[in-house]
């Protein structure tokens, strides 16, 4: 009897499109002579869904959730994303993932796969809780528990916990998304010169693929502000850039604002009033203007609790997995340098092919690749991650490894850096 492998991808996080083509790529090459393969689509809601396999070649979300008869009219043509029809109730929700496949409760997920392979990325993925969920119902998955789950999604945590065990890590302070609004940290300039000096990194403290992500080289109010703002998925548009632009302009412009990956996504709130979709915040925001506003803030609802300001380390970037073998201990595999075309491996760099290469090992001596998997190997153990990780770090100039940004989950692309082409 085949074992039935629950491959449980998309999810809620604004790394969904790569959780959904890393599980597409992990169904297509799974050994299914020795497998059953059971696609297992997680949507914007938390709802779980056995997918119809008509849709998990689609090439993104949002080509067939929300399904094409549930969409709201848009005469801009805006793609979204299931949040986007608005608040829904749980009979809405039903009704919604009735059109893509078999909806299945959790408790029920025993019954139907033996294994969990995560293929989730960022919030209810890789924080610990869809972990917390399986250990629950007593279903085995793929990947580290709850607590280094948990630890592999905050930075700051993380680097408090790597000062604390002796790891290299560059200067750095966090900021509240409290501290922030309220304004209660005075020359934001002075206080980044103070605690980590320019050239510095800022970014979310729970996000992953370096979304939000900013390098500042510059003492330069507005550009700091923008920078924070970003991270925390805060944006301000001011009334005479806007109405200068063409109506294609606008909805552009508003297109790329509603983006889940290079935006602040949506719903959003202006103020207390929270907008679903984006052909509701086009008009919301021409009719701000046309009463004379001179700028609007807008929030992403699904925003950033903390913000990561840190020194910027000069030198070679890469990125090692991390397995664990038969004996229980890590095993650091070459590490693979990162050549950008930009300062930032942002999201695009990562994943979109051409603006970035992967040079595998890195272009180093011997002595420092070894440096490299040393370093990797103890950050595994220390942080109790388990089965498989992917850390990424920098090679400094001055021949030091510093760590950051350890994955629990990595992707499963074939681009990705961790991917085997027979998965057994």
């Amino acid at each position: 009897m085949k074992i039935r492998i629950g491959i449980i991808f998309g999810g809620s996080s604004r790394e969904r499109e790569v959780s959904f083509a890393g599980g597409r790529t992990v169904y297509d090459n799974l050994d299914k002579s020795l497998f059953d393969a059971v696609p297992i689509f997680a949507d914007s809601f938390g709802n779980l869904i056995i997918l119809d396999l008509q849709y998990v070649y689609k090439g993104s979300i949002r080509d067939f959730y929300p399904h094409i008869e549930s969409l709201p009219e848009s005469a801009n043509e805006f793609q979204i994303y299931a949040e986007s029809i608005g608040d829904l109730t749980i009979s809405e929700q039903i009704k919604l993932a009735s059109k893509l496949g078999t909806k299945i409760e959790p408790s029920a997920l025993s019954e139907i796969i033996d294994l969990a392979f995560l293929c989730l990325h960022g919030n209810d993925g890789e924080d610990g809780r869809i972990q917390g969920l399986l250990e629950y119902y007593r279903i085995p998955y793929t990947g580290s528990g709850i607590l280094s789950s948990a630890i592999g999604m905050n930075k700051v945590v993380q680097k408090k916990l790597m000062q604390h065990a002796g790891f290299n890590v560059p200067a750095f302070f966090s900021v509240s998304r409290h501290e922030w609004k309220s304004k209660s940290i005075k020359n934001f300039a002075d206080v980044i010169e103070k605690n980590v000096g320019l050239p510095c990194v800022i970014k979310p403290a729970n996000q992953g693929s370096s979304i939000g992500v900013s390098v500042i080289t510059k003492e330069n109010v507005a550009t700091l502000t923008d920078a924070v703002n970003k991270a925390f998925f805060i944006h301000t548009i001011k009334r005479e850039n806007f109405t200068q632009l063409s109506h294609e302009q606008r909805v552009e412009y508003i297109r790329t604002l509603a983006d889940i990956r290079e935006g602040i996504g949506m719903p959003v709130k202006i103020g207390s009033k929270i907008i679903f979709h984006p052909e509701e915040l086009l008009s919301v925001i021409l009719n701000l203007f046309a009463e004379m506003d001179e700028e609007i803030t807008i929030e992403a609802v699904e925003a950033e609790s903390e913000v990561l300001i840190e020194q910027f380390i000069e030198g070679k970037e890469f990125s090692c997995i991390v397995i664990e073998n038969t004996d229980r201990k890590p095993c650091a595999l070459p590490p693979t340098e990162i050549k950008k075309g930009k300062e930032v491996f942002d999201y695009r760099s990562k994943y979109l092919p051409g603006l970035s290469r992967k040079i595998t090992p890195i272009q180093i001596d011997d002595d420092g690749i070894e440096k490299i998997r040393t370093e990797c190997g103890k950050l595994y153990n220390a942080l109790q991650f388990n089965v498989y990780a992917r850390i990424d770090g920098f090679y400094g100039n001055d021949g030091k490894v510093f760590l950051n940004d350890p994955n629990t989950t990595s992707g499963m692309m074939p681009s990705s850096f961790f991917f085997t082409r027979r998965l057994k």
